[in-house]
């Protein structure tokens, strides 16, 4: 299994969510070809209900620490209740471009 499906799994197992993106977004930064280690998670989840934003980030990041532990460095998150998932239309904001590294 690869690190995309290993995150998929354990949020699908903690949250049930209505609607869930994980995408690779390693090769947008300066990192080794298949590293592996930038996400991009969209989930839509009624158990954010009535939490902050920083509360659920929080939950998502202690779901994966052992793939944090084992080389993830970063995440960029979009977590939604359905009523707000809808209210955005059904999107979430692409990431913007990597200002780190060789990629200034």
């Amino acid at each position: 299994m690869n690190r995309r499906q290993a995150i998929e799994t354990e949020i699908r197992a903690a949250l049930s969510p209505v609607h869930l993106e994980v995408a690779d977004e390693s090769h947008m930064h300066s990192v080794p070809e298949g590293a592996q280690s930038h996400f991009r998670v969209v989930v839509v989840s009624d158990l954010f209900q009535g939490e902050p934003l920083v509360k659920r980030h929080r939950r998502i990041n202690a779901l994966l620490r052992a793939e944090f532990d084992a080389g993830l460095h970063a995440l960029a998150l979009h977590t939604m209740t359905p009523q707000e998932w809808f209210d955005k239309g059904g999107a979430a904001p692409d990431s913007p471009e990597c200002l780190g590294g060789s990629k200034q």
